[in-house]
């Protein structure tokens, strides 16, 4: 069963915003959409634009649980979706006394079963927003596995049986394209490019999530990070790193970004020696 979370589009960005996410008519577009139609939304772009802060937002914006499989190289079927507890099993085991027959079928029952985030997320009759976060990390054996699952909502338990899904979690896809995801899993989504957001937006953000800040503050730091994703790092300032500046220049009382300011607080938005020296350099704070 698939129930609506949201009315309208207008509603989405309304519901967003007030979760503290501002978006555009794009992103309330996509998400509305994916909503409506039952469909998983892939998110793809950069790391640090508000990729997984979007499923974070979806969740809060309708009181729903949010369930995250975290994504990396060498996850496999055990992490993703269900295993069993081996220790228990060995352990009923050694303390009962029935025949084989008889003990297999106690051991792979409820009790013993390890549900991970895809298999909880589909086992929730409550509203559910599942975020597969980083699925570019994950190797081509997940992909298969996301497919599976995604496609009608169901898993397959050799001893307890089909499980469908009793609600469909709304679910979101997150890729910061470091390779290309199957163009079957590709067909099964909606898909939203997320780039870093318009100088006027970032401020806008800023001010929301920091009104203590002030304009004139906050045109400084998202005129700095601006110069500074234009730079060729190894790293891009993230939003939450502009919003953690903000955070930082407040805490130091400091009411206006000058060298000095940026010097003193660089290691806030670049975690790379190299970046800071090539920052320093382009930004002539040396």
């Amino acid at each position: 069963m698939h129930a609506a979370m949201f009315g309208s589009v207008d509603e989405v960005g309304e519901r967003l915003r007030g979760a503290g996410y501002l978006t555009d008519e794009e992103i309330a577009t996509a998400v509305f959409l994916a909503d409506r139609l039952g469909k998983p939304l892939l998110v793809e772009g950069p790391a640090g634009v508000g990729k997984t802060e979007l499923a974070k937002a979806v969740a809060a914006a309708t009181g729903a649980e949010l369930v995250r499989l975290q994504c990396y190289e060498g996850i496999d079927e055990a992490r993703a979706l269900y295993e069993w507890d081996y220790r228990k099993q060995l352990l009923r085991m050694q303390v009962g006394e029935a025949d084989w027959e008889s003990a297999r079928g106690d051991i792979f029952g409820e009790e013993f079963l390890l549900s991970r985030p895809l298999l909880t997320a589909i086992r929730r009759s409550e509203p559910t927003v599942l975020l597969v976060d980083e699925t570019d990390k994950a190797d081509v054996e997940v992909e298969g596995l996301l497919l599976e699952v995604l496609s009608d909502f169901q898993v397959t338990i050799p001893e307890l049986g089909t499980i469908e899904a009793v609600r469909r979690p709304f679910v979101v896809l997150t890729s910061n394209a470091s390779r290309e995801l199957s163009e079957a899993l590709k067909r099964r989504c909606l898909f939203l490019h997320l780039d870093y957001p318009t100088p006027e937006r970032e401020r806008e953000i800023v001010l929301a999530r920091v009104p203590e800040v002030g304009e004139r503050l906050a045109e400084q730091i998202v005129r700095t990070v601006r110069a500074l994703r234009a730079m060729e790092l190894k790293k891009a300032p993230s939003i939450a790193e502009t919003i953690d500046w903000a955070h930082t220049l407040l805490a130091l009382g400091l009411d206006t970004l000058d060298a000095a300011a940026v010097e003193r607080t660089l290691g806030v938005v670049l975690k790379h020696a190299s970046d800071s020296a090539r920052a320093s350099t382009e930004l002539k704070l040396n």
